[in-house]
């Protein structure tokens, strides 16, 4: 399957230091573009560090620093990241042998930005949009003298329509993983309570009066991660935990928090990469690890795996629902798409356990039928 990287996005949208400032998030908030941050602004948040500046500010940008540090943790940031909902993130450096337009220096951040963004659009094809995010001022001034495009953050267009139809696989535990913040800051102190003050000799018993402020997934998140303490590769566990996170993960995505979503998944990740290192005939752990890596921006490797599962089997109904929802929304692979969600209602057939997903995917043919009509009529009116 071919990778974003060789796939041309058609929308560039280049962010801007005070932005990404103001709204971390806004990293993952441009779904099918290519986000590209200047060089320049890493220069910017890295300075934050030893500034004295506001401490929520300087939050703020140890946030923007997470996020861009899991993105890139399996890959090159300056050769570029696949993102979550079919975007790709790079980060660009300035080429000053090339000269800045009268008006710029090199002794200006915000000109370097400026020029930064001007080389992406003339190195860009004819066909692509090139947009400048930035809520200062006179950056937005000089940025239309100079002929780029440019708009202030929040004016852009939120996406994550096809993140609301990917289905589990099989669904683990019954109890709902509604996890406020405030429970999972009390459940993290717990575990650092308990396990610093606990010795090699001693098992780690949690008191009555802390687990009744868990959650029962809490509560049996902790018992997972006793036992892993002891037996570290322990099936039942590192599933428990794979589980755990991506219930964290599914609610992070409902709510549309972003940077969440990509919090909690790369863990998750990681204990369903254990757990089928151990049990590799899991077909419905494995379609669940797809959709993991999915929900971090991993689409080719979510491709991967859930091909592995339907290369086992090939009738199973979430992972061929799956892999349509993914060619659609990562790989915007509407021929694909269509065939995997036909063969989804195929195998759904009059099977009531299957009809929420028979219908999500009638829905998102139409969805695909849709785009192909709008698509001929565009290519139509160009040819007139």
């Amino acid at each position: 399957m071919e990778s974003t990287e060789g796939t041309s996005l058609k929308n560039i949208v280049v962010l801007d230091t005070n932005v990404l400032l103001a709204d971390p998030n806004s990293i993952l908030s441009f779904p099918r573009a290519e986000v590209i941050i200047p060089e320049t602004v890493l220069g910017e948040l890295d300075k934050l560090k030893t500034a004295r500046v506001d401490p929520d500010l300087r939050f703020r940008g140890r946030e923007v620093s997470r996020i861009l540090f899991e993105l890139g943790e399996d890959a090159s940031l300056i050769d570029g990241v696949d993102l979550p909902d079919g975007g790709r993130l790079r980060v660009a450096s300035l080429d000053s042998d090339r000269g800045l337009p009268e008006g710029l220096s090199t002794r200006q951040a915000d000109d370097k930005i400026l020029a930064t963004a001007m080389q992406v659009c003339s190195a860009s094809a004819p066909d692509c949009e090139v947009l400048l995010v930035t809520n200062d001022l006179n950056m937005l001034l000089k940025a239309q003298t100079l002929g780029i495009k440019v708009t202030r953050h929040g004016d852009g267009t939120e996406g994550g329509f096809m993140r609301r139809f990917v289905i589990r696989p099989f669904q683990r535990y019954k109890v709902p993983i509604a996890i406020l913040a405030i429970a999972i800051a009390v459940f993290a102190a717990i575990l650092v309570i308990v396990f610093t003050t606990r010795t090699a000799t001693t098992s780690v018993t949690l008191p009555t009066e802390f687990k009744q402020l868990l959650s029962d997934t809490q509560q049996s998140a902790f018992d997972n991660l006793t036992t892993l303490q002891q037996r570290p590769k322990d099936p039942e566990a590192l599933l428990g935990m794979a589980t755990y996170y991506y219930g964290l993960t599914e609610q992070a995505r409902i709510a549309n928090d972003r940077s969440s979503q990509l919090r909690w998944s790369q863990p998750g990740i990681r204990y369903y990469q254990r757990y089928l290192a151990i049990q590799s005939g899991d077909a419905d752990s494995r379609a669940d690890y797809a959709t993991l890596l999915f929900y971090a921006g991993q689409t080719d490797k979510a491709i991967q795996e859930i091909g592995k599962v339907l290369e086992g089997q090939p009738n199973h109904l979430n992972a061929n629902y799956n892999l349509g929802v993914i060619l659609m929304s990562g790989r915007n692979d509407l021929s694909g798409a269509r065939e995997q969600l036909t063969k989804a209602i195929e195998l759904a057939g009059n099977n009531q356990d299957a009809h929420a997903i028979k219908a999500q995917a009638q829905l998102l043919l139409q969805q695909i039928d849709a785009q192909e009509k709008a698509t001929t009529e565009t290519t139509k009116g160009a040819v007139q």
